[in-house]
């Protein structure tokens, strides 16, 4: 059974004790369907975000609660690895072998476990395609990871995203393969779901429509 949490409960940390893991390998291959030779990761968000696409989105909300931040890319996305770098993120390219958000979280655990320093003891596993996500929210998933081993969001009883890992837990994700991410540790492990007044920790961007969510249920970024 679930640890339930609240955010009154969950502790402040310094953002350098937290790192932020950015999967934006996936193909995307349901946009792709319906809006030909455009990258959903780099679609703009209009209305309500002109300007900005939605890598951006994502990646400036999970880098506010983090101290530094590792994006994992496909080795075809030089316009993404762009932005993502430039937004001050670490970014690693997986190879072509790679098969699925497994690969992509091993990949990134790997490197965390190769660079990390003494400071840093949890980190954030956030989705790139998962635009509308609020920075305060990471920042109480990462927190409550300084006493939880492994921290879930959730919105009116549904587990989201970013899910937070105690450093204890890193090796573990380094051993990750194929699609279905680190849903074996959450099946070994207690996990602590943090109940959050943010619709974004639900809400991924899968087809053009996502871009224009509705603004009745829907928390604003």
């Amino acid at each position: 059974m679930p640890n339930p949490l609240t955010i009154t409960e969950s502790s402040s940390m310094p953002a350098t004790a937290c790192v932020g893991l950015l999967l934006a390998a996936g193909h995307g291959r349901r946009f792709a369907a319906m809006a030909p030779g455009q990258d959903k990761l780099l679609a703009p968000l209009t209305p309500l975000r002109p300007g900005w696409s939605v890598a951006q989105a994502a990646t400036t909300a999970l880098c506010a609660a983090t101290g530094r931040t590792i994006a994992v890319t496909r080795a075809d996305q030089a316009a993404l690895r762009t932005l993502l770098a430039s937004a001050g993120c670490e970014v690693l390219v997986v190879g072509p072998d790679a098969n699925g958000m497994g690969d992509s979280l091993a990949a990134a655990a790997r490197h965390l476990l190769n660079t990390a320093a003494p400071g840093e003891q949890t980190c954030l596993i956030a989705l790139a395609d998962m635009p509308w996500l609020r920075h305060d929210t990471c920042q109480h998933v990462a927190a409550a990871a300084l006493e939880h081993a492994i921290v879930v969001p959730t919105w009116q009883g549904r587990r989201g995203h970013p899910v937070a890992f105690s450093r204890a837990l890193w090796p573990e994700l380094a051993t990750l393969s194929g699609d279905t991410g680190a849903r074996s540790l959450l099946a070994r492990h207690p996990v602590t779901e943090l109940a959050v007044d943010d619709a974004g920790v639900l809400a991924d961007v899968d087809t053009p429509q996502d871009l224009h969510p509705s603004i009745e249920g829907r928390s604003r970024p």
